[in-house]
């Protein structure tokens, strides 16, 4: 064959693929609002960045489906977020529904292995059927399609790892989607095991896709989806967002980013923000916006998990994880799954070398039958067990209650590198109202009441904490921002380039 005929030859294959399923059916897509896989990746990435991996991949257990398997379902190669290099898979449902095959699992593989042993962010944007059927039938299909790369789901945080679901996204999207180490969920998709199809044939009833994987179940129940949005762009400006506050990995620091402009113009409006009465509820977030560079507060998680506010910021144009009690869901009192959140939260920052700022306000942790049979005591071993194990610089701010263990979890004590309080704080075993209760034998409105609470709290003021110095420093409200930056920068981790000691790079990313 000629030269000019190779060429051609190559031109016409390289059509084919690029042509994916077909006119018709990015037709139908676009009539129903949804994107093509190769217009994901245009405005994912940098414009130009793109160089594609395996363009010419189709299905290897049965060639005769060549002609109809371009790609084989996944886009997968390499481009850039913000001129840092990154690894991308995009499924392709036109392409047998982007159902997983041998050879696309060798692309994500590869991607994977790639990101990992390089350097580099992995990104995963799923819509999939699950397994290709038949491919994946009998014990030959097993034996090529499962197993073969035993480094695929192993995390070891050594980069970031970031993912989308969108649409139907069963099997792999689901799987990487629980791996990942930040997921965005848009408001059209089912993530799930298995299809609603299969799951009604299997349990001889019907199950709708939305009680099975939908967005709410996700965003509130299991936590699975640090995000929900409701448009494509938004799936992939929160995968950039993210990506932003992140190193390439977990051997450098976070990027600076420059400080917006105004940014801690409000913190004299937090005297506002907090009421005077002890027991009034407020919105902590109006309080961490005040604190941190003007918009940066990136909100992970705050469907699920509510009584805890997690997300990251930026504060003096650095990157940082906040943590905080959010008291107008349950007084902030700290339930399994705000236990749960804020420790996937610590894990995520300590393994990318981001800093956390704590803003304590919590009467302790929901007790009860319901926290029992949820597994409190285990999800609060496990918050104190990773809060020991956190070696990023980490500073507390105790804003109004820390009661009981949950004072140690949030950071009291030696278990952050600085503490700080408000004079508005309180800090004891429990909460005075209780405590008065057990020690005095009086309830609220009984006689005798006030009397006694008012001893048991005088010593719950501020002042005992300093005086003994659990706190290291009280601090006026307004001057929370500026105490934040210096201390962050005087804990700074110089001696290694600002790279923690990753103690917790092994732990589960979803449990």
């Amino acid at each position: 064959m000629s030269f000019q005929a190779l060429l051609a030859e190559y031109e016409a294959r390289r059509a084919k693929a690029l042509a994916g399923g077909g006119e018709d059916k990015y037709a139908k897509r676009k009539a129903a609002g949804m994107w093509s896989a190769r217009e994901r990746i245009a405005y994912l990435l940098d414009k130009g960045s793109f160089i594609e991996s395996g363009l010419f991949g189709s299905s290897g257990v049965y060639p005769e489906q060549a002609n109809e398997t371009q790609t084989d379902g996944k886009l997968a190669g390499y481009g850039k977020i913000d001129g840092r290099d990154v690894a991308v898979v995009v499924n392709d449902f036109t392409v047998k529904g982007a159902s997983t095959s041998a050879t696309n699992s060798k692309k994500v593989g590869h991607m994977k292995r790639t990101a990992t042993e390089r350097g580099m962010p992995l990104v995963i944007v799923g819509e999939s059927t699950g397994a290709r059927l038949p491919d994946a039938m009998g014990s030959r299909g097993m034996g090529q399609l499962l197993g073969n790369d035993p480094t695929q789901f192993r995390r070891m945080r050594e980069t970031p790892m970031a993912a989308a679901a969108l649409g139907p996204s069963f099997g792999s999207s689901t799987w990487l989607m629980c791996l990942a180490d930040f997921s965005v969920m848009h408001k059209s998709a089912i993530m799930a095991v298995s299809s609603p199809g299969l799951v009604s044939m299997a349990l001889g009833a019907k199950v709708s896709a939305e009680d099975l994987g939908g967005w709410r179940l996700h965003a509130e129940i299991t936590g699975l989806a640090d995000q929900v949005v409701d448009t494509e762009e938004a799936v992939y400006d929160a995968l950039r967002k993210y990506l932003s506050y992140m190193p390439s990995h977990h051997n450098e620091a976070p990027p600076d980013a420059p400080v917006p402009a105004r940014s801690g113009a409000d913190m004299d409006k937090v005297f506002s923000i907090l009421p005077e009465s002890r027991t009034q509820v407020y919105d902590m977030k109006r309080v961490i916006r005040c604190v941190v560079d003007r918009d940066s507060l990136f909100e992970l998680k705050p469907r699920f998990g509510k009584s805890a506010i997690t997300g990251l910021a930026r504060l003096g144009g650095k990157s940082v994880g906040v943590i905080a009690n959010n008291p107008l869901h349950r007084g902030g009192a700290l339930d399994a799954d705000a236990c749960r959140k804020i420790v996937d939260f610590m894990v995520m920052c300590d393994s990318f070398n981001v800093p956390l700022v704590i803003l304590v306000d919590t009467p302790g942790f929901q007790i009860g039958t319901e926290a029992e049979r949820a597994g409190a005591p285990g999800k609060i071993m496990n918050f104190m067990n990773a809060m020991t194990l956190v070696t990023v610089p980490h500073v507390s701010v105790i804003v109004r209650k820390s009661y009981g263990r949950a004072y140690v979890c949030m950071g009291g004590g030696r278990h952050s590198d600085d503490v700080a309080a408000w004079p508005t704080a309180e800090v004891s075993f429990m909460s005075p109202e209780f405590a008065t209760k057990i020690v005095h034998g009086v309830g609220k409105g009984e006689p005798g009441f006030d009397e006694a609470f008012d001893t048991i709290r005088q010593g719950s003021d501020v002042w005992g904490l300093a005086s003994v110095y659990a706190a290291q420093a009280v601090i006026r409200p307004d001057q929370t921002r500026d105490y934040l930056i210096r201390m962050l920068d005087v804990y700074k981790l110089r001696l290694t380039r600002g790279v923690g000691q990753h103690l917790m790079h092994t732990w589960p990313t979803s449990y």
